[in-house]
């Protein structure tokens, strides 16, 4: 069986199968897509998810990380 009548010249999906959408940013912690990019990206034309895919690492310095144990209660000097 030829696979190559399966391939498609779009964009791939930049998920990362870590799907967590960050409760006050709104945008998905693994791919750094909106839940309403997430649930349309199969209908975006190519040039669109382009632009898209090109925005989304200057989201990730949205997403703060979270420190957790000790330095998340002692403020650092």
């Amino acid at each position: 069986m030829n696979d190559d009548i399966w391939r498609r010249d779009e964009i791939e999906s930049p998920c990362i199968n870590v799907c967590v959408i960050h409760p006050t940013e709104r945008i998905c912690a693994g791919c750094y897509r909106t839940i309403e990019e997430i649930g349309g990206w199969s209908r975006l034309d190519p040039e669109t998810r382009s632009e898209i895919m090109a925005e989304l690492p200057n989201r990730a310095g949205r997403l703060n990380k979270r420190r957790g144990g000790r330095k998340a209660r002692v403020p650092s000097t």
